[in-house]
């Protein structure tokens, strides 16, 4: 008889949009493991095995916050929370007349200064809509800078709308009309100092944040995955975080777009002979000028973008990268995807 044999399924990343390759998916022997995959909670190596993703600090909020309108009806063991990536997740969390307390979870992340993290949330009445009163533990700016004002709690944007509607989700489930919730986070002020929090000018503890919701693993075996598909690659863009990632398949639709992270260097030492680096300004000008901020009074690359000076400063960082990397081309974009910068 003639033999036959499975044909590997296909599985794309809901979160980067990755096709994974048949011959990692064959690797990979537990299909429990390839429906965390599928999940978009874990992440696939070259090698089958799995690093599972974590949640942020935006989500845990949110989980929590939620956890503390539902618990004035009912025990709370767990919620489910519509992330800014578009997945909906489960999160442990534990609730019960009003106030709920959940761990953050970092998955294979052992880095994650705020894995385990403790977040309290507790409900208190209003007559009508939502209000987040963010206490002890989550850090304030010191300053103004080009996105919040000073005294503003550290809170991103998407983490922001996170934690809102998982808490309209909560009223909806509740009938309850408005609900005033004091999120509170007994260890952010000791953790936060450790964080570089204070050197960008936020202080009393940490922040919320979370551009997808998840916080993305990273070890060899996950290095090795990225270097590997950025070395078979016809044409690549490496990038360094969501913003870029998502900006990158707009701007360069006819290229593999790779989200490198820190890893600009290992990304550079095996991509194809043109390839384009592109992102925000932070990480990618700071590769090639480390002092780019110097004399300037600034404590981000993000903040010296809005000075005169911040074209001039570019530029040397664009020269430096053309001497170093001849066949790179840096493109460096704001928040909104637009392009600021353009080594050609």
């Amino acid at each position: 008889m003639p033999s036959s044999r499975a044909i590997p399924e296909s599985i794309t990343d809901p979160v980067t949009g990755f096709h994974y390759p048949e011959a990692w998916v064959s690797a990979c022997p537990d299909p429990e493991d390839l429906s965390l995959v599928r999940a978009g909670l874990a992440v696939l190596t070259s090698t089958g095995t799995i690093l599972k993703r974590g949640f942020t600090t935006g989500t845990t909020a949110a989980a929590c916050c939620k956890a503390a309108i539902l618990s004035t009806t009912r025990e709370v063991s767990g919620v489910t929370v519509t992330i800014p990536c578009g997945l909906t997740v489960t999160v442990p969390v534990s609730g019960s007349g009003g106030r709920a307390t959940c761990r953050k979870y970092a998955g294979d992340y052992p880095s994650d200064a705020t894995a385990g993290m403790l977040f309290v949330a507790e409900f208190g009445p209003k007559t009508i809509g939502i209000e987040l009163m963010p206490g002890e533990g989550v850090g304030r700016f010191v300053r103004d800078t080009p996105r919040y004002r000073a005294g503003q709690p550290a809170i991103s944007r998407p983490a922001q709308e996170c934690i809102f509607t998982a808490m309209e989700e909560a009223l909806a489930e509740t009938s309850l009309s408005g609900a005033r919730v004091v999120l509170t986070l007994p260890e952010g002020v000791s953790i936060g100092a450790g964080t570089l929090n204070p050197r960008v000018g936020i202080v009393g503890g940490i922040s919320l944040l979370g551009t997808t919701g998840l916080v993305e693993p990273w070890d060899d075996h996950l290095t090795a995955s990225v270097l590997e598909r950025v070395r078979v690659a016809e044409r690549v863009v490496l990038t360094t975080g969501r913003t870029g990632l998502r900006s990158a398949r707009l701007l360069f639709p006819d290229h593999e777009v790779i989200l490198a992270g820190a890893k600009i260097r290992e990304g550079l030492s095996v991509a194809p002979r043109e390839v384009i680096l592109c992102g925000l300004p932070g990480l990618i000008l700071k590769f090639f000028c480390p002092d780019i901020l110097e004399g300037t009074g600034f404590a981000t690359v993000e903040e010296l973008s809005f000075h005169p000076d911040f074209e001039e400063r570019m530029e040397k960082a664009f020269r430096i990268a053309r001497e170093q990397y001849p066949s790179l081309r840096v493109v460096v974009i704001d928040r909104k995807g637009i392009i600021i910068g353009d080594s050609g």
